[in-house]
């Protein structure tokens, strides 16, 4: 046999152990982006698009960080969503991303708002959030079926929503922020600790009376504590609550703990043994995330969550100290998009109109909401 001959031999030995080799990566690679899906979007929580890029002068204007906001818009409430994420986007030079939680029948409504008005430039995903997921964790009367407000418990799936994120902000839709968030996400949170959250006996809210439940301010106010369940947690009844509307999450350390699995075992615990207050007013995500936190999570600076807006008609704080606040909250049943509310003219002053018409409909007719 030549050389020639040899050499040619050599050459297509080579070239089908690289074909071989290559054909091998590859089915590799797609089975770890096959496993990649499926750790990251379970059922109900599925991403429908996303906005990677932003305009270079802005790109250039801001900075590095990027920082992942974590936000629920429901249908009847997008305007609420729409300020939210104005005030926070107009206020820091942070590259935010925006990570919308909603419905699917709310999607083409929010894309339309999003991309024909001054937001259009905001960096956003939008996830659809699929009711399911709450099956056999939520106790729901037949009767008021209805008042069942899915996106409410979008804050217990932080780490599927934002599945590559080490730390994240979740704020309600409520909310109108005054300073810069990358100071609210720079947050320190001691070891260990997988939330920091602002305490109802902190300085600004100071044992504030939520309308049919008294001083809604510690773990009595949301907890049956004649249940023996609850009693057997050793959780002391007059330790004080949080307010879940607005907090800052390490979700490094989120996973490590399994908080959502923790989160819905307590839901599910409820609707078999009805362990939350009777008398609860607030939202019904707070009970179970006050088992899980108890004693366990870190704080927020107070003027990050100043609340309690929504509580009443009146105007409980001073124009100067509203002004100073860093986050507003109008958590209670008078939104600020609603007939009647305090501070109404702040919270204006960020919303954005709605192209189609929809909300301010929706504005006029609306009743009280769900205070959370």
């Amino acid at each position: 046999m030549s050389l020639r001959k040899v050499n040619i031999s050599i050459l297509i030995v080579a070239v089908v152990i690289f074909l071989l080799v290559l054909h091998h990566n590859f089915l590799g690679l797609s089975d770890f982006l096959k496993q990649e899906l499926s750790d990251s979007n379970p059922v109900g929580l599925q991403p429908i698009d996303f906005i990677p890029a932003v305009p270079q002068r802005l790109e250039d204007e801001r900075n590095d960080k990027e920082i992942s906001v974590v936000i629920a818009a429901s249908d009847e409430r997008l305007g609420g969503a729409i300020a939210a994420m104005n005030s926070i986007y107009s206020h820091t030079k942070s590259n935010v991303v925006f990570y919308i939680v909603t419905l699917n029948d709310t999607v083409d409504h929010l894309r339309l708002w999003l991309s024909n008005t001054a937001l259009k430039n905001l960096r956003y995903r939008i996830l659809d959030f699929d009711p399911r997921v709450l099956e056999g964790k939520v106790q729901v009367d037949p009767q008021k079926a209805d008042t069942l407000k899915p996106l409410t418990f979008a804050r217990f799936y932080l780490p599927y929503l934002v599945p590559h994120a080490e730390k994240v902000i979740y704020v309600d839709d409520d909310i109108i922020v005054q300073d810069d968030i990358l100071e609210l996400y720079n947050t320190p949170l001691k070891p260990g600790h997988a939330a920091a959250f602002s305490d109802d006996c902190d300085s600004t809210t100071n044992k504030v009376a939520v309308r049919g439940a008294g001083n809604q301010y510690n773990y009595i106010g949301f907890l049956d504590y004649k249940k023996e369940t609850i009693r057997k947690l050793a959780m002391k009844a007059s330790t004080c609550s949080f307010n879940p509307g607005v907090f800052v999450a390490n979700l490094t350390e989120w996973k490590l703990q399994n908080i959502t699995k923790q989160l819905e075992k307590w839901m599910a615990l409820n609707v078999v043994e009805e362990l939350y207050s009777r008398t609860l007013a607030g939202s019904i995500t707070t009970p179970p995330l006050l088992i899980v936190f108890y004693k366990q999570h870190s704080s927020i600076d107070p003027m990050w969550n100043v609340r309690h807006l929504g509580s009443s008609a009146g105007k409980r704080y001073s124009p100067q100290f509203v002004k100073a606040a860093k986050l507003l909250h109008w958590n209670g049943h008078f939104k600020p998009w609603g007939r009647t509310a305090s501070y109404a003219e702040v919270w204006e002053k960020w919303y954005v109109p709605d192209p189609t018409g929809k909300f301010s409909l929706i504005r006029r007719h609306s009743e009280a909401y769900e205070a959370k």
